[in-house]
C-alpha cells in the first residue's frame, strides 16, 4: 500500500491563509474598492508570510515584490517613511535575507531554511546598529516633512529589527514584525482618519498580525525539530 503524501501546507496553515485573504478582500469592498494596488500588496504580503512561516525562501521573494507595491503605496499618502523604509531598507535585505536561506537549506531541502541561534553579544552589536539606522532615519523624515513622523520612525526600528532577523535566520524574526505591524495599524488608523479607504490597510496589517505571531510559534518548532535532529545524528553517527 502506498503512504500517502503529508500536504506542505497543514490544515490549521490553510486556514489561517483563507482567512486573513477573506478579512483582505472584505474590508477592501467595505473601505475602499478602487485602490486594487493595495488590494495586491496586502494579498502578496500575507502570501509570503505563510511561506515565511515555514522557512520558505519563496517567502522573500513575495517579501520584494510586496515591499516595492508597499512603497507606491505610502507615496501616495506622504508616508515617505514608509516608502523609503520598504523601498531602501526591507527590500533589498529581503533579497540578501533570500540568498542567505538559499545558501543554508536544512539537510538540502531548498523548501526549508536551517535556524539559526545567535549569541548574545550580536543582540549587543544589533541594537547598537538599529540606534544608529533609527537616528539616521529620524533626520531623513523630518526633511522630507513626513506625515506622523514619530510612528514613521518606530516603523523603521522595528522593521531593521525584522529584516536583520531575518537574515540571520533567527525565529526572533517574527517577533520583530509583528512589532512593526502594531506601528503600522497606528500609523494607518491616523491616514484612515483623513481618508477612510486606507481602513482596508489597518485590516491588512492585523491580518500580518496573525500571520507573524503564527510564524513565530513555527520556527520555534522548527527549531525544536532541527536541533533535536541533529543531536539524535551526533548521537546515531
Amino acid at each position: 500500500m502506498t503512504k500517502q503524501k503529508t500536504p506542505y501546507f497543514s490544515k490549521g496553515e490553510k486556514l489561517l491563509w483563507l482567512f486573513s485573504v477573506a478579512s483582505i478582500l472584505l474590508s477592501f469592498f467595505l473601505f475602499d474598492g478602487k485602490s486594487f494596488l493595495t488590494l495586491a500588496a496586502s494579498l502578496v504580503g500575507v502570501t509570503s508570510l505563510i511561506f515565511n512561516a515555514k522557512g520558505n525562501p519563496f517567502g522573500q521573494v513575495l517579501m520584494i515584490l510586496f515591499s516595492l507595491l508597499y512603497g507606491v503605496i505610502s507615496y501616495s499618502f506622504r508616508y515617505y517613511g514608509e516608502m523609503i523604509t520598504y523601498l531602501g531598507m526591507t527590500m533589498p535585505m529581503a533579497a540578501v535575507a533570500l540568498v542567505s536561506w538559499l545558501r543554508n537549506p536544512y539537510r538540502g531541502n531548498r523548501a526549508e531554511v536551517t535556524v539559526n541561534r545567535i549569541e548574545k553579544r550580536e543582540y549587543l552589536f544589533m541594537g547598537i546598529l538599529t540606534g544608529a539606522v533609527t537616528l539616521l532615519f529620524y533626520f531623513v523624515l523630518d526633511f522630507f516633512d513626513t506625515a506622523n513622523i514619530i510612528p514613521s520612525t518606530l516603523s523603521v526600528t522595528t522593521s531593521f529589527i525584522a529584516v536583520y532577523l531575518t537574515f540571520r535566520r533567527s525565529p526572533y524574526y517574527a517577533v520583530g514584525y509583528a512589532a512593526n505591524d502594531v506601528i503600522l495599524m497606528v500609523l494607518w488608523g491616523l491616514a484612515s482618519a483623513e481618508n477612510s479607504a486606507y481602513l482596508s490597510v489597518v485590516v491588512c496589517f492585523a491580518a500580518f498580525l496573525l500571520n507573524d505571531m503564527y510564524g513565530y510559534v513555527s520556527w520555534k518548532k522548527m527549531e525544536k525539530r532541527q536541533w533535536a535532529d541533529t543531536v539524535a545524528s551526533s548521537i546515531s553517527g
